[in-house]
């Protein structure tokens, strides 16, 4: 099993004993996951907070793309740049911009206002609830 996979499956210990002989750190998808221990076994090794590629982008942005606050408070602690907490804002206000239909239904939350508040994302509630989320369209 390479750190990778280890990391994606929540492997604690294996990712503890790659990262004694010396494997590559996967601080992105532990962080993307959610997995606290790692992200924490990960930085205790030397792991890069600032560290950039994959698909999530940042270290930071893989946590706040899952919204993992425990993660990104950990993150910001260590050093990760607060500038990618404003890129999730930036990203809905876009959408929103371009004629995104915030009621739409679909994915793991039913809505974005319903991911939005079991998140605890107060900023991006507020907004969706100014756009209309939540409200019932007529059909005509």
């Amino acid at each position: 099993m390479d750190l990778f996979n280890a990391v994606s499956s929540g492997q604690t210990e294996i990712v503890r004993l790659l990262l004694d002989k010396g494997a590559d750190t996967a601080l992105q998808a532990a962080a993307w996951r959610g997995e606290t221990e790692i992200v924490r076994l990960l930085l205790d090794k030397g792991a890069d907070v600032k560290a950039q590629g994959s698909q999530h982008g940042t270290v930071l942005q893989a946590a706040v793309l899952e919204g993992e606050t425990d993660i990104v408070r950990l993150l910001l602690d260590k050093g990760a740049d607060a500038a990618a907490l404003r890129v999730k804002m930036e990203i809905v206000r876009l959408l929103l911009d371009k004629g995104a239909d915030v009621n739409t239904q679909g994915g793991r939350y039913g809505t974005a206002l319903q991911a939005a508040a079991l998140k605890g994302e107060t900023e991006t509630v507020r907004l969706l609830l100014e756009k209309g989320a939540g409200c019932q369209r007529s059909r005509r």
